[in-house]
């Protein structure tokens, strides 16, 4: 094949300028328009220049954004994201959009109100519209509509209660856009604008949009704020959430899980224990365990995050039973050493029994704390002066021999008759396993 080579005067093809962006603009009613985007000019006389271009006056209220589906505008800041080929759309400026929208949500046109909040609600994840729509005070308006909605609306939720669910979703879903952003400070929030959000956890538990919805919400507000953890604490309790976690729905699931996670971890340190309680008390281990982990369906790694977070504030609650020394003189504390044998040997002379002289019981105490495996089987209280595990082990070893009374008096005789070789001591071994699993759970770990 011969080669072909170029006159020498012919020019070559030469790539384009690197600040050169080609882009279609879009305007409705009009053929595209194809045109390049100096990245050096202002953002300003790009879009004068556009709106030229289709004989637009009042160029300033004007402006462009991604005619994908985020919408999101394009800023001086955002405006390097701009690849070649990509499709615009000239549209209302920010600011023009926020007021007609904050001018349209208050319409007195049940239809009209609802397709501005559905508008609303997708405008809302663009930070730059955000800004403009919190700079009228929007957020207040919001909440304001969320405080009176239920009641404004009341007597129509009977004829119209899908409107009326959709109107409370999509505001709910811009006000939770509107805070993600971060320009607002969660601090400023009524407590009747609480207890409504609350009480949709309940009311609206059928409407996954609501209430999945009001979960952020409520999570949200316990993280980002001390006061609002409280009056949230007051309103919302562990068993009004329980419920939600035995459903289908694992975004709910997720969501449920988050807010418990997040009232766990701003509780103070007396709480949390009686916190823990509640949650053993109403079985929430089970739950999880059947509806969630063994349901017929993978988990998510949202989910998968949040069950990882409970368990890590839940074993964490073992720290301070971990690293507290046993204290030898404590006579609660030798008690519980003294519960341990007799549930073992269940001796017949009880340690209160006077019968028999002191050295003859200590006698048999040494012996029997030998068969139960302690290294000193004088003092057995100095096995628990080691931390890590602590007074945990002791704490682990009662409940066992509690709970578990035939296995725990079968391990004692067991290791009690065999050879010295062959031994699998029960304290020994106790102390050592709680020892190993707080290692491995990595108790005390954020």
């Amino acid at each position: 094949c011969p080669v072909i080579l170029a006159p020498k005067n012919s020019s070559v093809a030469m790539p384009p300028p690197a600040d050169i962006v080609k882009v279609a603009i879009e305007w409705p009613g009009a053929f595209p328009k194809l045109m390049e985007i100096d990245q050096k000019k202002p953002l300003s006389s790009i879009i004068k220049e556009v709106c030229d271009g289709w004989s637009l006056a009042n160029h300033d209220q004007f402006a462009l954004q991604h005619a994908d589906s985020s919408n999101f505008y394009i800023t001086e800041k955002n405006r390097n994201e701009i690849k070649n080929g990509a499709i615009l759309r000239l549209t209302t400026s920010p600011a023009q959009n926020a007021q007609q929208l904050h001018e349209r949500i208050q319409s007195s046109s049940m239809d009209a109100k609802l397709e501005a909040l559905k508008d609303l609600a997708n405008y809302s994840r663009d930070i730059t519209f955000a800004q403009e729509f919190i700079n009228l005070d929007g957020i207040s308006l919001l909440t304001q509509m969320v405080e009176s909605g239920t009641e404004r609306y009341q007597k129509l939720q009977k004829i119209m209660k899908p409107c009326f669910g959709d109107m409370l979703s999509f505001t709910l879903t811009a006000f939770v856009e509107l805070m993600d952003h971060g320009i607002v400070s969660w601090d400023t929030f009524s407590v009747a604008f609480i207890k409504k959000i609350a009480s949709y956890v309940n009311k609206f538990a059928s409407d996954i949009s609501i209430l999945q919805r009001s979960l952020a919400i409520l999570e949200s507000m316990v993280l980002n704020s001390h006061d609002l953890y409280q009056k949230v604490a007051q309103e919302i309790t562990i068993g009004q959430l329980i419920p939600h976690l035995q459903g289908t729905d694992q975004e709910i699931q997720t969501y449920t899980i988050a807010v418990i996670n997040a009232l766990f971890l701003k509780a103070p340190d007396d709480k949390r224990q009686e916190m823990a309680n509640i949650l053993a008390q109403k079985q929430l281990r089970s739950i999880i365990l059947t509806h969630v982990i063994r349901a017929q369906r993978a988990i998510n790694n949202e989910m998968a995050h949040q069950l990882y977070v409970l368990q890590v504030l839940t074993f964490n609650l073992l720290e301070d039973r971990m690293m507290t020394k046993m204290d030898p003189q404590d006579q609660a504390q030798r008690d519980i050493i003294f519960e341990l044998r007799r549930i073992a040997f269940d001796a017949e002379s009880e340690p209160n029994n006077s019968s028999g002289s002191i050295e003859k019981r200590k006698s048999m105490y040494t012996r029997d704390y030998k068969k139960l495996g302690f290294i000193n089987h004088v003092n057995p209280a100095m096995d628990f002066t080691q931390t890590p595990p602590g007074m945990l082990a002791l704490d682990n070893m009662l409940y066992f021999a509690k709970h578990h009374q035939d296995a725990y008096i079968r391990i004692v005789l067991e290791n009690s008759s065999r050879e010295d070789k062959h031994e699998c001591p029960f304290g020994r071994s106790s102390i050592e396993l709680t020892k190993m699993l707080c290692e491995i759970l990595k108790v005390g770990e954020l």
